[in-house]
């Protein structure tokens, strides 16, 4: 038994106190990830300290190409992306949903490597979470989709949405090319952009 304010009930007391934090710190940073069958999903990944490790376009492209090719590996939908200095969107639907947390590490392992091999620093931490979030009805679908396609407008790569076709790293223009600019003003129409993110995100 522990005598009160002994060494190893001071020790005992800490490594709880530092289990409490831990916890905290997870809950905080590590939201739960939802796993399910044929779901649409909206991802939102940020890099650590929100630092622009990716804000050159050859960057970009790599982060691209491992986005499509892990996703394409397990038959998820890709419908809608975009790709910024310091965070990415996503809107997909998944086949099996367990394979989710491996599509994202697939993702960060690679890209982390490849971008550190470029600035010659090996091991450095480049994503720091992703935050997953199940789409409900088509009206969420829509506003999701439209929001991604805002992005860059938000974080001002451009300005006002006639100038969206001009920022390649988003699947904004292929929507154009595929459905014509009168289908996406009447789909912003009918489903208003609405900030999904949290303040202290701000993605």
């Amino acid at each position: 038994m522990f005598r009160v304010g002994s060494g190893a009930e001071q020790a005992l007391l800490l490594r709880k106190v530092l289990i409490f934090k831990i916890k905290q710190t997870m809950q905080k940073h590590r939201p739960p990830h939802i796993c399910r069958d044929e779901q649409y999903y909206f991802v939102t990944a940020g890099t650590f300290r929100r630092i622009a490790y990716v804000h050159d376009a050859s960057r970009k492209r790599l982060l691209k190409e491992l986005i499509f090719k892990s996703l394409s590996r397990y038959q998820y939908l890709l419908d809608a992306w975009v790709i910024l200095d310091n965070h990415y969107h996503l809107l997909f639907k998944s086949t099996l949903g367990k394979y989710l947390p491996k599509v994202i590490a697939t993702i960060h392992g690679k890209s982390a490597i490849e971008i550190n091999k470029i600035d010659k620093s090996p091991g450095r931490q480049i994503w720091f979470q992703y935050w997953d979030y199940c789409i409900r009805d088509e009206e969420d679908y829509w506003k999701h989709f439209n929001y991604i396609h805002y992005n860059p407008i938000k974080h001002s790569y451009v300005t006002g949405i006639e100038n969206l076709c001009n920022f390649p790293f988003s699947s904004f223009g292929a929507w154009i090319e595929k459905r014509g600019e009168e289908w996406i003003s009447d789909c912003s129409r009918r489903y208003p952009i609405i900030d999904f993110t949290r303040e202290e995100d701000n993605f």
